[in-house]
């Protein structure tokens, strides 16, 4: 079970003194009806490749880590959902991205640790360029958090925030929504 909280982060840029290490993504989806099914690939140089080749993954980057992961719908307005989560051969995961559709969302993964939670925050390349948002991933649903000082409006459950949608949908389209410090 993944219980996990979404926020906007404040595009000041003062969690970046806080990262205490940053990994490139890149993933795509395929189509399956009721549940998630991503291939994501993880590298110091995944995403970044991916967007200076604008080619699919290459095998290139040794220190590369492949994921399938099988997440089940939302419940609890988006807080929790079963996730099945398995490390794959990279290469793989390289021929699976080619039966993704929809293109692939790329982003650069920054971890903070602050008060005894973990911070992942996404800073989104490609077409969801300039989106920066953080997960926190609980073990209750109620679970206190104490929020870093960079942390803004939470947006758990929102649809928008979905990676999967930000294929279709991607953030330029719906940044107006936006409080203007998190544009």
């Amino acid at each position: 079970m993944e219980i996990e909280r979404k926020y906007l982060v404040k595009r000041d840029g003062s969690f970046r003194s806080m990262v205490v290490s940053s990994t490139d993504i890149a993933q795509g989806y395929m189509a399956v009806q009721g549940a998630t099914v991503r291939i994501r690939l993880r590298s110091r140089s995944a995403a970044s490749a991916f967007r200076k080749s604008g080619s699919t993954a290459s095998s290139s980057s040794p220190e590369g880590v492949a994921y399938l992961t099988i997440k089940g719908p939302s419940r609890d307005g988006g807080l929790s959902r079963y996730e099945f989560e398995r490390e794959i051969p990279l290469a793989d995961a390289e021929e699976m991205l080619h039966l993704c559709k929809g293109g692939l969302v790329e982003k650069t993964r920054h971890i903070v640790e602050y008060e005894g939670h973990v911070w992942e925050i996404d800073e989104f390349h490609g077409a969801n360029e300039g989106l920066l948002m953080a997960e926190v991933e609980l073990a209750e649903p109620d679970e206190a958090v104490i929020l870093p000082p960079f942390i803004g409006p939470e947006v758990t459950g929102d649809p928008h925030f979905y990676n999967k949608r930000m294929l279709t949908d991607p953030y330029p389209n719906w940044r107006h929504l936006l409080p203007e410090e998190y544009r």
